[in-house]
């Protein structure tokens, strides 16, 4: 496994951005929509979150992608989806029909921000922009 070690960083890296990048690009498009769904769950300034949802989601993709201040980038990615799982996916709040879809919800972000520590420990591999950096 140690020789695929760099690999596995790269699709991690990769895996991880598809799920952000794309999202925070949708946020943009439907900036009302989002505004509207923070609003919906009671925090203040949604126009601020969503802005700050784009520009986390969007630049912290874009840095797993390419592997420029990955350790940094995956923190604070691995930070907003524990935040954002609180506030969007709180299970425990909602009415029983609806307390599986997001107790899956949940955890799959659980999951995800499991994965963005590791790569905050790890960091980027060789196949990076930070390793380049670094030589």
């Amino acid at each position: 496994m140690q020789s695929l070690q760099n690999s596995f960083a790269l699709l991690s890296r990769l895996l991880l951005a598809a799920l952000f990048l794309p999202a925070g690009i949708s946020k943009m498009g439907g900036f009302e929509g989002t505004v509207g769904y923070i609003a919906s769950v009671g925090l203040p300034l949604p126009s601020l979150g969503a802005a700050m949802a784009i520009v986390v989601e969007v630049l912290g993709g874009l840095a797993l992608i390419v592997g420029l201040g990955t350790r940094w980038a995956a923190l604070v990615l691995a930070l907003f989806t524990l935040v954002a799982s609180v506030f969007f996916h709180n299970f425990w709040a909602m009415p029983a029909d609806q307390q599986f879809m997001q107790q899956l919800m949940f955890m799959k972000n659980i999951g995800i921000a499991g994965g963005l520590l590791a790569l905050t420990a790890f960091g980027a591999g060789a196949f990076s922009l930070d390793a380049r950096r670094a030589v």
